[in-house]
């Protein structure tokens, strides 16, 4: 029960990010229940190998390129996801950027 809650959480935050971000849009609600399930399985299979990959360049920035790797990877979930449409890495950027907000905030109650 709690993991669905998180998903349909995750799903409206996909949704309000869609709203704030231009060059973000979903069609409806289960385009963004899917790309929740897209975007968890990209973070689990595809993000580490890429983190692992450019390593060396997140060293040199102190990190600052895992934005680039997040916005990336958003923007990758948008190419696969039908209903799910991200224009241009600029769009991908802000909208990582609020989806990590608001995933920290699901989250809180999970580092208690």
């Amino acid at each position: 029960m709690y993991l669905f809650l998180k998903w349909i959480l995750f799903a409206l935050a996909i949704i309000f990010t869609a709203w704030i971000v231009p060059g973000i849009s979903i069609a409806n609600f289960a385009s963004a229940m899917l790309a929740v399930v897209i975007v968890a399985l990209i973070n689990i299979f595809i993000r580490p190998l890429i983190l692992f990959v450019t390593l060396p360049i997140n060293f040199l920035t102190l990190g600052i390129f895992t934005f680039v790797i997040n916005a990336l990877m958003l923007w990758l979930a948008g190419y696969i996801t039908p209903g799910l449409s991200v224009n241009g890495f600029w769009s991908a950027l802000l909208g990582s950027l609020v989806l990590s907000l608001i995933g920290v905030a699901i989250n809180y109650e999970d580092k208690k």
